[in-house]
């Protein structure tokens, strides 16, 4: 019996055997960014895996045309050189994957990646595995994985369209350039309307004659009260004042004892409305303007904003931002409740807009996206700033203050406009004073200042403290900013919003302009490159040909034209021009510009340069001498620090231009004002050293 218990126990206690375990299969979701991706997968939870394709996957080789232009422009795309370590990672990572979802960028763009994804990674184009988002915030991704579709091909047929059709005209005109002009050329639709643009302005600059005017700023005052105001004409009648004698013909009407007498006193309220959220387009240029941005660094900062900042414990990686490729100024309504009540708690009802902006969008605008805002307008710019690097918090609240004004009330002004008169000679004075602050408060950049007027009625009489007569000259229109460029190239409807910063790198990186003070200079190549597409292929650089194109693509994208008759339309005149140009074009000759001086090292003459920072001196035997120097411009006015050295002009890494003493090191005069015979006098002081100017 006690042997038969022990059996019993001992077959009781035995250990059970082991059970074979499956791994449990992940969802793979592929996205174009590895910082995205981290910020994906933690909202997605354990049963995803996040992993990113560094962009794109295939493209056009870069050797060859890689378009078929007898067979409807049929593309020969090819994997990435590079891009097959990737690749197999993505085939590997698809394959023990449960589902695969494709979640690149929102727009043509990303749609084009998706399909080049799921063609290398042979998936089922009936499923739906095509996820977009508009904002990577936890609520976003999540409802964006409840409902996925198909690859839209209509949107990827219109990205296609445009890199065949840029392919085209680059691979046709680029040889042409290097045979006649020099190799490493190139022209295409965007940038030869860019360049285009800039060289037309400089010519307007050029041709522009300067005519003289005169001004007659006064202050007048009453009692203890002083104000400002401009002479307008004579007898109810405006009077332009060209030139001198038509000055001394009002002084010689002037009394200067006797008072002005105000005629008309016109009091108004006048409202000013925010501005609407920013586009990609908006966006560049006020950072280029407000923030001294380049488009390049506006838009590489946008996309960390967009793509997460790690916020520390408790929040993790979160995208600060909705998508910044964007043309369309629309709100979602879950946004703008936010907004309003936010706004309400901080600075009261009265301070939020009940009635929406109205927004005219742009022609073929991506109005499936929403305009740039914060992806939480409670995460305001001060609770989060020492998260922020400085160039992310600067772009993040002008996006953030831009869009809470947007949604706030009118800034109110008290407006008075004042009629002054003495011996039929008038003058005229406009003040303005806030009397409610409203989208101000959020946005205080776009604050006017105040201008008021002491109190005035009609009847009244004032005195004439001052008067300055001053004599003008008209300017010529403005060089372009990168900003006003910008400006430029969407009001012509040329470009999108995601060609705009690649465009203007490229002209600059071909030395085609160069940036002077923040504005486009035109080069002599840049002059002997358009004169060649324009005189050759004007349809490349007629700007209303340009915008018919866009529209055309935008068409393509909403599925109402088919891309191949598109692509044919252009191409087939565009190829005779091409020939045309091939057989009788000759070779440019650049002749080099001689410095007026002798090499010091091998005694051959020097001669001017253009390099990647603008001219400089170079050895004529080069490359067997190597000599080079900077060239230093004298602008003809000695150093007023130590008065031995002549000012000259010089430049920083970053291309701005500065003044300082020829002697330097020995001497550290610098300024950045150009120095002027009437300030030179005075002493001039350095307003920073050399050495902080050159950083």
């Amino acid at each position: 019996m006690v042997e038969t218990a022990k059996k019993a126990v001992t077959k009781t206690t035995k250990k059970p055997a082991k059970r074979k375990t499956t791994k449990t299969k992940k969802n793979l979701v592929i996205v174009e960014s590895p910082s995205k991706a981290k910020t994906i997968e933690k909202y997605l939870g354990s049963t995803y895996k996040v992993i990113a394709s560094l962009g794109h996957v295939r493209d056009l080789p870069k050797s060859t045309l890689g378009v078929d232009v007898s067979n409807d422009y049929a593309p020969k795309y090819i994997n990435i050189r590079g891009k097959g370590d990737v690749i197999k990672g993505l085939r590997k990572e698809a394959k023990a994957a449960k589902k695969v979802y494709l979640a690149s960028d929102p727009d043509r763009e990303g749609e084009a990646i998706a399909w080049h994804l799921q063609h290398i990674l042979d998936l089922d184009d009936t499923q739906p595995n095509r996820v977009v988002f508009n904002e990577i915030t936890k609520d976003t991704i999540k409802n964006a994985f409840k409902t996925p579709r198909i690859i839209n091909q209509d949107l990827v047929d219109a990205q296609q369209a445009r890199r065949i059709l840029d392919r085209l005209v680059g691979y046709s005109i680029s040889p042409i350039l290097w045979k006649t002009v020099k190799r490493g050329l190139s022209a295409g639709r965007v940038q030869s309307v860019a360049l285009g643009l800039i060289i037309a302005r400089e010519q307007e600059i050029q041709a522009f004659e300067p005519e003289e005017y005169w001004t007659l700023d006064s202050e007048f005052k009453k009692i203890r009260s002083k104000f400002k105001a401009n002479f307008y004409g004579f007898d109810d009648q405006k009077q332009k004042l060209p030139d001198q004698a038509s000055v001394q013909a009002v002084m010689q009407r002037l009394d200067r004892t006797a008072d002005f007498e105000v005629v008309t006193v016109d009091a108004k309220e006048r409202k000013r409305n925010p501005q609407l959220p920013f586009t990609t387009s908006t966006m560049q240029q006020t950072a280029n303007t407000q923030l001294n941005f380049r488009t390049r660094k506006t838009m590489m900062t946008a996309q960390q904003l967009y793509e997460g900042i790690n916020l520390g414990r408790g929040i993790g990686q979160v995208g600060l931002i909705t998508y910044m490729r964007t043309d369309s100024t629309r709100i979602s309504n879950v946004a703008k409740n936010a907004t309003a009540q936010y706004i309400q708690d901080t600075w009261g009802p009265e301070y939020s807009r009940h009635q929406p902006l109205k927004s005219d969008l742009p022609e073929g605008a991506q109005d499936a996206h929403e305009a740039i805002r914060p992806t939480d307008v409670l995460r305001t710019p001060e609770s989060i700033k020492d998260k922020l690097s400085p160039d992310q918090l600067k772009l993040y609240r002008l996006i953030w203050s831009r869009f809470v004004a947007s949604q706030m009330t009118p800034e109110v002004l008290d407006t008075m406009a004042v009629t002054l008169t003495q011996n039929g000679v008038i003058f005229r004075a406009n003040g303005s004073k806030t009397k409610f602050q409203g989208f101000t408060k959020a946005y205080p950049a776009a604050k006017e200042k105040d201008n008021a007027l002491p109190a005035l009625s009609v009847g009244d009489q004032v005195q004439l403290a001052n008067i300055n007569p001053e004599q003008h000259f008209t300017l010529p229109p403005a060089r372009y900013t990168e900003a006003a460029l910008i400006k430029a190239l969407e009001e012509n409807g040329v470009g999108r919003p995601s060609t705009y910063a690649p465009t203007l790198e490229t002209i600059q990186r071909r030395n085609y302009v160069r940036i002077d003070a923040r504005k486009f200079v035109p080069t002599e190549l840049g002059d002997i490159v358009q004169k060649i597409v324009v005189e050759n292929f004007p349809d490349v650089t007629d700007t209303q040909f340009t915008a018919r194109v866009e529209h055309e693509l935008d068409e393509v994208e909403t599925g109402d034209k088919n891309w191949v008759p598109v692509i044919d339309s252009f191409f087939k005149p565009f190829s005779k021009e091409v020939e045309n140009a091939e057989a009788t074009l000759e070779k440019v000759i650049m002749h080099d510009e001689l410095a007026g001086m002798d090499c010091e090292m091998c005694g051959a003459p020097m001669i001017v340069k253009m390099g990647r920072y603008g001219k400089f001196y170079a050895c004529a035997r080069f490359p067997d001498c190597r000599n080079t120097q900077t060239i230093i411009k004298e602008i003809g006015l000695p150093c007023p620090k130590c008065h031995k050295g002549q000012v000259v002009e010089r430049k920083t890494k970053k291309q701005r231009t500065f003044y300082g003493c020829s002697r330097y090191p020995d001497c550290d005069f610098v300024t950045w004002d150009k120095p002027t015979e009437k300030t030179l006098p005075d002493g001039t002081t350095p307003k920073e050293t050399v050495q902080t100017a050159e950083k």
